[in-house]
C-alpha cells in the first residue's frame, strides 16, 4: 500500500469517527476533507473543489424545492388525510396503508420530510383508533427509508451510484431502474412487521406521562400538557402600569405572557407582551409564575384574577395561537437559544412552554436547546406557520383543534400534481435527461407560484449539498491513489471462487456497516467506484453489484442515530437502542438478501 493510499484511508477513518461522534457536523467534515486532500496534494485544489461542479448537487438542490412544493400545496397532508378515511380503525389496515403512503411519497421527496409531515398524522390517526403510536411511527420511518429504493430521484445515494457509472462509462440507471426490488424489500418490510416486528414494540409509558401533546387536542390539553395549568393565572389589570414599572410589579421569574387589549365592539387585540409595554385598565394578561409568585401578585390591587387563558379562547383565537413542536435532530437551535438561531425568521414566535425528558421547564425562553425537546410556541398564526414550515428546525407534533391548520398554497395543489406528473412523463419517455426534467419540474414550481423564490432557495438546504459536494473527490482520490484497487483485490481475495452474489452480499455488507458511522451518502460516494470494479475484477456487469450499493445506503434500519429519518421518530413513540436494533437488524439481513435474489434478473451478469 502506498503513502498516498495510506493517507486516503486514514482520511476516511477520520471522517467516520467525525460523523460518528455526532460533535461535529456532516458538512463541516466534509469541508475538511475536501481541505486535507488539496493541502497534502492527493488531488490537486480543482480536483478537490469538483464535486461543487457535479450535476448532482443542482438534482439534489431541485428535488429538495419540489419536496417543499409538495408541503406547502397540500399534496402530503392529503395522503394523510386518505388515510385517515379509508383506513379503517384495524391496526393491520393503518399499518399497511401508512407503509405503502410513506413509501410511495418519499419516493418523490425528501423522506426525512415525509416522515416530519407524518408525526402528526399518525399521532392523530392512532388518538382516534385507540392505536398504539408506537407500532405506527417507526413502521412509517422505515417505510420513508425504503422509499429510497423506489426511484433513482428518491434519495442522494441513488443519484451518486448512478452518477458513477456514467463517469465509469457505463448508461445511467433510469428513474424506476430498480422500483422492482423497492417495491420488493417494502412487501417484505411490511410483512415482516405484521407478523413480527409489531409485537416488538409497545410504548414505554403512558400518554401522560409521555406527554405527547397529539393533534386533535385541545387548547386546555396543551396548557396542561406543559405544566401551565398549574404555573400560570389570567389577570385583568385594574389601573395604568407604566412599562417601566412592569418588571418591578411582577418580580423575578415571573413573566407576562399574552395581552389582551379592549377594542371596538367588545372585542379583544390580542398580541404577545415584549419589553417595553405597558399596561392599561380592562387589558387582560397572562402571566406565568411559580404559584407562590402568582399567589402573591394576586394580593396586589392592580391585578385581579379572571379566566383562564385556555377559557378565554374564543376572544383570541383568530389572533394567537399555539404550536406543540419537536426540536429537530439536525436543528441549529440545537445548544443556543430559539432567538440566537441563524436563519430562524419567525421574530414574532415566544417560547411559552418546555418539556425535556418529560418534565417541564421552568424558564423556557432562556433555556438552552437540545435536540428532542418539545416546545410550546405562541404567536401569531402566520408566524407559527412561518416556523413550522422548517421542517429542518422543528417538526410540527400538534395545532390545538380549535384551529385547523391550512397549508399557506392549497391554490397550488392541482398545480403541483401537474408538475410531478410531467416531471415524470419526460424522463421515463427519454425526451429530456432527468437532471433537465428536475431543473425544469423546479423553476415550474415557482413560475405557477406554487411557492414564492425566496421558499425554493430556503427549501434547498445548503449543508446537504456542501456534505455531498464535499466527499465526491474523496473517492477520486481512493481511485487515483490505488486504495480502490486495494479493496477489491481484497475482497476478492476474501470471496475467493465464490459465486459473483457472495461479492454483491459482500459489497452490500460493506456499504451498510459504512453507514453506521457515515452518511448513507458519504457510503455510496465510497463504496460505489469498488462495487463497480470488483465487477469488472470478476467480468460481470457492474449494474447488480452498483444496485447492491444503492439499496444498501438506503438500508439505515439499525440505529436511531445513523439518519435523521429513523430519529425523528424517537421521541414521539418513546423506542429505545434496542428497539431499533430487534427490528432493524433482520429487516437489513432481509433487505440484502431481497437486493441480492432480484437485483442480477433485472440486470443480468
Amino acid at each position: 500500500m502506498t503513502n498516498e493510499a495510506g493517507f486516503v484511508f486514514a482520511l476516511i477513518a477520520v471522517a467516520g469517527v467525525l460523523m460518528a461522534s455526532n460533535r461535529v457536523r456532516y458538512d463541516f467534515v466534509a469541508l475538511i476533507v475536501v481541505l486535507a486532500l488539496a493541502l497534502s496534494g492527493t488531488l490537486t485544489i480543482g480536483e478537490s473543489l469538483s464535486g461543487f461542479g457535479n450535476s448532482v448537487v443542482i438534482l439534489v438542490a431541485c428535488l429538495l424545492v419540489l419536496g417543499e412544493m409538495l408541503d406547502r400545496t397540500g399534496v402530503a397532508r392529503a395522503v394523510g388525510d386518505a388515510i385517515m378515511r379509508h383506513g379503517g380503525r384495524g391496526e393491520t389496515g393503518l399499518l399497511v396503508l401508512i407503509m405503502i403512503s410513506t413509501a410511495l411519497l418519499g419516493s418523490v421527496m425528501s423522506s426525512t420530510a415525509v416522515v416530519a409531515i407524518f408525526i402528526p398524522v399518525i399521532l392523530r390517526i392512532a388518538q382516534e383508533t385507540a392505536n398504539d403510536k408506537a407500532r405506527f411511527l417507526m413502521p412509517m420511518s422505515y417505510a420513508a427509508l425504503i422509499s429510497g429504493m423506489l426511484t433513482l430521484i428518491a434519495t442522494p445515494p441513488n443519484l451518486v451510484v448512478s452518477d458513477e457509472l456514467v463517469a465509469q462509462g457505463y448508461q445511467p440507471f433510469g428513474l424506476f431502474s430498480f422500483f422492482l426490488i423497492g417495491a420488493s424489500v417494502l412487501v417484505v418490510a411490511v410483512l415482516f412487521v405484521l407478523f413480527w416486528g409489531r409485537y416488538r414494540l409497545k410504548t414505554k409509558s403512558t400518554p401522560d406521562e409521555q406527554g405527547f401533546a397529539i393533534s386533535g387536542t385541545t387548547l386546555a390539553g396543551m396548557w396542561e400538557t406543559f405544566g401551565l395549568d398549574l404555573h400560570s393565572a389570567t389577570f385583568k389589570v385594574t389601573g395604568k402600569i407604566l412599562s417601566e414599572d412592569v418588571d418591578k410589579l411582577l418580580g423575578s421569574g415571573t413573566a407576562i405572557l399574552v395581552r389582551l387589549r379592549p377594542g371596538a365592539k367588545g372585542k379583544y387585540l390580542a398580541a404577545m407582551f415584549r419589553e417595553g409595554m405597558e399596561l392599561l385598565p380592562g387589558d387582560i394578561v397572562f402571566i406565568r409564575g411559580s404559584q407562590d409568585a402568582l399567589a402573591e401578585l394576586s394580593t396586589n390591587a392592580l391585578f385581579a384574577k379572571t379566566l383562564g387563558f385556555q377559557k378565554s379562547s374564543a376572544v383570541w383565537i383568530d389572533q394567537l395561537g399555539l404550536a406543540d413542536v419537536l426540536i429537530h435532530p439536525e436543528a441549529n437551535v440545537i445548544d443556543r437559544q430559539m432567538h440566537d438561531a441563524p436563519g430562524f425568521e419567525s421574530k414574532g414566535i415566544e417560547i411559552v412552554g418546555l418539556v425535556r425528558n418529560s418534565e417541564p421547564v421552568e424558564h423556557p425562553n432562556t433555556t438552552v436547546l437540545q435536540s428532542g425537546d418539545r416546545l410550546m410556541l405562541a404567536g401569531s398564526w402566520e408566524d407559527l406557520d412561518r416556523a413550522v414550515e422548517r421542517h429542518d428546525m422543528l417538526v410540527l407534533l400538534s395545532f390545538p383543534n380549535e384551529r385547523t391548520s391550512v397549508p399557506p398554497a392549497a391554490k397550488g395543489f392541482w398545480a403541483a400534481i401537474a408538475i410531478m406528473a410531467t416531471m415524470v412523463a419526460l424522463t421515463v419517455s427519454e425526451i429530456v435527461s432527468i437532471t433537465a426534467a428536475v431543473l425544469m419540474a423546479a423553476v415550474a414550481a415557482v413560475l405557477l407560484r406554487t411557492l414564492s423564490a425566496e421558499d425554493a432557495y430556503r427549501a434547498v438546504k445548503l449543508p446537504s449539498l456542501v456534505l455531498i459536494a464535499g466527499m465526491l473527490p474523496l473517492a477520486d482520490a481512493l481511485q487515483a491513489t490505488g486504495g480502490s484497487d486495494l479493496i477489491v483485490d481484497q475482497l476478492l481475495y476474501l470471496v475467493g471462487e465464490a459465486s459473483p452474489r457472495a461479492v454483491m452480499a459482500a459489497i452490500f455488507v460493506l456499504t451498510a456497516l459504512l453507514g453506521l458511522v457515515l452518511s448513507n451518502t458519504a457510503s455510496a460516494v465510497l463504496v460505489a467506484p469498488i462495487a463497480i470494479s470488483a465487477a469488472e475484477a470478476l467480468g460481470i456487469s457492474p449494474y447488480p453489484v452498483a444496485l447492491c450499493v444503492l439499496i444498501a445506503a438506503s438500508a439505515s434500519f439499525s440505529t436511531p442515530i445513523s439518519t435523521p429519518v429513523v430519529t425523528l421518530v424517537v421521541a414521539p413513540g418513546g423506542y429505545s437502542f434496542a428497539d431499533f436494533l430487534k427490528l432493524g437488524v433482520p429487516l437489513t439481513i432481509l433487505t440484502g438478501t431481497v437486493a441480492v435474489i432480484i437485483a442480477p434478473m433485472l440486470f443480468p451478469y
